[in-house]
């Protein structure tokens, strides 16, 4: 047993080694935002397949493996009723990772794919039975809930609205009844308006919200739908019943002050009910949602000068800002979670991409997904975001072109 006087030593040594810590001279030990182990997407082709690509310890990316769904991809339309590529499901979260498993929506085949992530290798991945038959059109976002074993999915083609199961090691159950969203939409949608945006769950996984777009020439308003998740009681379970629980049929909806076309969303770290939400017709919004209505009201709003599309959106914990992109202009821009105040730009039209999608943030790094436009090839920018709010920097430009083109869509991470 080391001696009173040489334990500090002894952990001065150790501290460095443990995982999660770093220790800075100057400043002391603190935590280290978890780094991801594996970032994933789907090709969205025909053929409709997940792709992992394994990061390094410099959060650099590596091609992993190319894994079948079992289902098929589909491409919205835009409103001259041509191919909606570089966004071609028109949402953000076309796959999830809760735990070691992934969730991939199949927009050509209506269905739902489970893949399992090997323990030893995050970009070995399996299908875990059948594709599952969802009952509305075009699934373009799924959310799931590890607390609850249930995974929801949206779908915004002719039948769009919610639909349930559950899940576990074994595979998914059946999709519950749909509960619809009145969009008036065809399958594929018209869009990119009028449409589901993403699912998702609150930070304690209490409620499901789902982002839906208006479309303001046409004066169809948007909004922000919550379903609450219920505990069951008792033993009994009923045809709705997931995993011990379950997602109300009725949702409550509301439209916050000075939004129009809600898009991509995440939960704010450190707080219970406020999201920082993209809004495609003028930049980003901070909201919070009471829990007990459902209802969501406008914290504070951020124009983005210039913004031609600003749909995607994440949140760094290295830096606790958020981080949005646009489709058609290649650049990150950084905001405040509290207000929704723009920080800084990063312009990226350096490396050649028409723009940015799907984006997430893990560890020091944030990956962000440029599904090309069929001229540019598909790419993933890997962003050095540890030097704070600011100093963020492009440190790969990590090329698709082998596995994947302007359908991609998605993007999920292992941490």
């Amino acid at each position: 047993m080391p001696s009173l006087l040489r334990l500090p030593l002894l952990l001065s040594t150790l501290v460095p080694l443990l995982p999660g810590v770093i220790c800075a001279p100057s400043s002391g030990c603190e935590p280290v935002p978890p780094a991801a182990k594996a970032v994933y997407f789907i090709t969205n082709d025909k053929a409709n397949s997940v792709v992992a690509l394994s990061v390094e310890q410099d959060g650099k990316l590596s091609l992993g493996s190319v894994t079948p769904t079992g289902g098929n991809g589909s491409v919205a339309l835009n409103s001259d009723n041509q191919p909606a590529t570089p966004d071609a499901l028109i949402s953000q979260s076309a796959l999830t990772v809760a735990g070691h498993s992934i969730f991939a929506v199949n927009a050509g085949s209506n269905t739902l794919s489970m893949l399992a992530i090997s323990r030893t290798d995050p970009t070995r991945l399996s299908l875990v039975g059948k594709p599952v038959a969802i009952p509305g059109e075009f699934p373009n976002t799924v959310a799931a809930s590890p607390k609850n074993s249930i995974v929801c999915v949206g779908t915004t083609g002719a039948q769009a609205g919610i639909s349930c199961a559950s899940f576990s090691a074994k595979g998914l159950g059946p999709m519950d009844d749909l509960r619809p969203f009145d969009l008036g939409q065809t399958t594929p949608p018209v869009g990119p308006t009028n449409t589901v945006s993403q699912t998702f769950f609150s930070a304690d996984e209490s409620t499901l919200l789902t982002t839906v777009k208006g479309d303001p020439p046409t004066n169809k308003t948007g909004f922000l739908s919550s379903f609450p998740v219920r505990r069951c009681q008792g033993s009994g379970r009923s045809k709705n019943s997931r995993g011990g629980a379950t997602v109300s049929r009725i949702d409550r909806r509301s439209t916050p002050e000075g939004t129009a076309v809600l898009f991509g969303s995440q939960v704010v770290p450190g707080t219970s009910n406020n999201i920082f939400v993209t809004d495609a017709s003028f930049g980003a919004a901070v909201l919070s949602v009471d829990p007990a209505t459902g209802q969501a009201t406008t914290v504070g709003t951020g124009k983005i000068s210039g913004q031609k599309a600003t749909c995607w959106a994440t949140i760094s914990p290295a830096t606790g800002t958020a981080f949005v992109t646009d489709v058609a202009t290649n650049r990150i821009v950084e905001m405040s979670v509290q207000d929704a105040a723009v920080l800084s730009e990063l312009d990226l039209s350096a490396n050649g991409d028409p723009g940015l999608i799907d984006l997430r943030a893990a560890g020091d790094f944030i990956y962000a997904l440029s599904p090309g436009n069929g001229t540019t090839k598909a790419a993933i920018t890997v962003v050095d975001v540890s030097g704070g709010s600011g100093a963020a920097k492009m440190i790969q430009h990590f090329g698709l072109d082998r596995v994947a083109g302007p359908r991609a869509m998605g993007l999920a991470v292992l941490v």
